[in-house]
């Protein structure tokens, strides 16, 4: 009977943050399909409205309260659901937001239907938001690409009992837990039973799983490639002092784990790592990324870089950059730093003007350009096999290889979710252009072999 009467509704979700959150939507969107909901856009004009959000950077939270506005004038009679770390954190600040009427906190966004069941609107917003220090479970969550059975997030970590200064995260989120080997394991065979063939793992700090259960994540990785039909696992960031030697041998000698690593750097000077609480410095996160590249050149790696931290001189800025111009990593995530509060970073004094910290900023991104393109432009010629997601603009299909190189091919066949390989003959800022290699694309083999020459 409860499907019946939906029958018709409209739900539209939006995710703010990283791919824990992704994967944490598309597991809330499964929930509301299931209950007779019509998944749409976030543009389109829906019954009901899921915001799930990120408040790692004062942006993230500006950025919450303009996307529940614009959704509102979208469908102004929306029931309109705020989740996720923001909620967490300052759930006053959304209630004083108009047209808000749930908002539910991190260890509620998985029990949307036990909180309301009619989607009314509310004059005065409810709110649900319970302590997350004591949290000693979280609910599975997986995504993949628009739901184009590719790639699946699979998450097997929550939480994080780090303390670097300027993170809100452990607060928003609770402590380090995770789930056991088998449960991931029935999780991932699911996955692949659906279609996906690849499976990023990820986590609030992904390194950190199993610790409390008598495991560890090189355990998980092991019994991961045994799976049948999977093709490709990737890790999707992992902290530098968690990423050991024989894990990385694992990653490299692996027929499924991908060459790729997103290894979080934050800053190339040790007085700022200090300062940030961070558990590594410069030497031994150079030592781990000419580690891997000695052992696979063809290894991408990615870091995040945190720009404008309090103290940061313009000399010690410096240090970072020319840190970040010497080792060989392929792409930044460039962040700049805000301050927040709870965090130890916020009562620090020599705070960084905004401008310089906007500079900065800029100045990183301008690098991470010509460290991607360089890396792309070295593979010109070369051919990779290419996992391929969804067509795009213009009669092109994008996919990415192993080693996180985004790649676009022009064609009419139907590509989604199949590997081919692939020519690259292009490189741009963020993505290559190629020919697919077999005996349907003879035709352009000659326009490739007349490129290189």
């Amino acid at each position: 009977m409860r499907s019946i009467l939906r029958i018709g509704k409209k739900v539209a979700l939006h995710t703010l943050g990283c791919k824990v959150n992704y994967a944490e939507t598309s597991t809330i969107a499964r929930q509301f399909v299931e209950r007779g909901f019509q998944i749409v856009g976030a543009d389109q004009l829906c019954d009901v409205y899921v915001l799930n959000t990120c408040s790692v950077t004062e942006r993230a939270d500006r950025e919450c309260r303009q996307i529940i506005r614009r959704a509102l004038r979208h469908s102004p009679d929306a029931y309109v659901i705020v989740t996720g770390c923001y909620a967490q954190l300052q759930p006053e600040e959304i209630t004083s937001i108009d047209g808000v009427d749930l908002i539910l906190g991190t260890k509620e966004k998985f029990s949307i239907f036990d909180f309301t069941n009619s989607f009314s609107k509310q004059v005065i917003p409810q709110t649900f938001v319970s302590c997350i220090d004591e949290a000693e479970e979280f609910e599975f969550a997986y995504s993949g690409d628009v739901d184009g059975r590719t790639r699946a997030f699979l998450k097997i970590q929550d939480g994080c009992d780090y303390v670097c200064s300027f993170c809100t995260i452990p607060l928003a989120r609770g402590q380090s837990r995770s789930r056991s080997i088998e449960e991931i394991l029935n999780q991932a065979e699911q996955i692949v039973s659906h279609g996906y063939k690849e499976i990023v793992l990820t986590g609030v700090n992904v390194g950190d799983y199993g610790r409390k259960i008598g495991t560890e994540l090189f355990s998980l990785m092991q019994r991961l490639e045994s799976i049948d039909g999977l093709e490709r696992i990737r890790i999707s960031s992992i902290e530098p002092n968690l990423l050991t030697r024989e894990m990385v041998d694992f990653i490299l000698s692996s027929e499924k784990f991908c060459n790729h690593f997103h290894i979080p750097l934050q800053s190339g000077s040790d007085t700022i790592l200090k300062s940030m609480r961070r558990r590594y410095l410069t030497d031994s996160y150079r030592e781990l990324i000419e580690y891997i590249k000695r052992n696979d050149s063809d290894a991408g790696i990615g870091c995040d870089v945190l720009v404008g931290f309090p103290g940061e001189t313009n000399q010690l800025f410096e240090e970072t950059y020319r840190f970040l111009v010497e080792i060989p990593v392929s792409y930044l995530h460039v962040f700049t730093y805000s301050e927040r509060e709870k965090t130890p970073a916020a009562g620090f004094s020599d705070i960084i003007e905004p401008r310089v910290r906007a500079d900065r900023s800029e100045r990183l991104r301008m690098l991470s350009k010509k460290k991607r393109h360089a890396f792309y432009s070295s593979y010109l010629g070369r051919t990779l096999p290419v996992l391929f997601e969804h067509p795009t603009s213009g009669g092109m299909y994008s996919g990415l290889t192993s080693n996180y190189i985004r790649v676009e091919v022009e064609t009419s066949r139907e590509l989604s979710n199949q590997i081919h390989h692939v020519t690259l003959t292009e490189a741009h800022d963020d993505i290559c252009r190629g020919v697919i290699v077999g005996p349907e694309v003879q035709s352009y083999s000659r326009v490739v072999e007349t490129m290189m020459e």
